[in-house]
C-alpha cells in the first residue's frame, strides 16, 4: 500500500530501521554526484533529511542545483525528489521539534552529532524526501 508521500509501507519500514543512507544529488546534466551518508528519519508517512554542516555541506549544495537524485537505504534504491521543509519552509516550528524529536529518539539523546542535527543550522537545511 502507498501512503499519501508516495512511499509505500514496506519502504517506509526499511528507511525506518535504517541508520544512514546515501544520498547522491542529480546534476543538470542529470548523472548523479558522488553519494554522501545522512541520516534520515521518518515523520507519519514522510522522511526527512538534514545536512549537520548545514547550508555550505557539497552535497545539500547539489540538492540546490535539480531537487531530484538517488536514495540508497539497505536494499532500497530510489529515485527521489527533495523538497525544502521545516521552518525555513513556513511549515512552522511544530515539524521542526517532531524531528528534533524523531532524530533523538533513532539516534539517541546525548551524542554531540544528535545536538547538531537537531541545532539551528542543520534545521534550515531540512528536506523531505520522496519518490520520484
Amino acid at each position: 500500500m502507498t501512503g499519501s508521500s508516495g512511499w509505500r509501507a514496506g519502504e517506509l519500514s526499511l528507511i525506518d530501521g535504517t541508520g544512514e543512507v546515501d544520498i547522491a544529488p542529480r546534476r543538470a546534466d542529470g548523472t548523479l554526484r558522488p553519494a554522501r551518508i545522512v541520516w534520515i528519519v521518518r515523520h507519519g508517512d514522510a522522511v526527512y533529511i538534514r545536512s549537520v554542516n548545514g547550508t555550505t555541506a557539497a552535497w545539500y549544495r547539489g540538492v540546490q542545483t535539480c531537487h531530484e537524485g538517488e536514495l540508497n537505504a539497505g536494499r532500497l534504491r530510489r529515485g527521489v525528489a527533495f523538497v525544502e521543509a521545516g521552518t525555513h519552509a513556513g511549515e512552522g516550528s511544530g515539524l521542526d521539534d517532531a524531528l528534533d524529536a524523531a532524530y533523538r529518539a533513532k539516534y539517541g539523546r546525548s551524542s554531540s552529532a544528535v545536538t547538531r542535527i537537531t541545532g539551528d543550522v542543520a534545521r534550515a537545511t531540512t528536506l523531505r524526501v520522496g519518490p520520484a
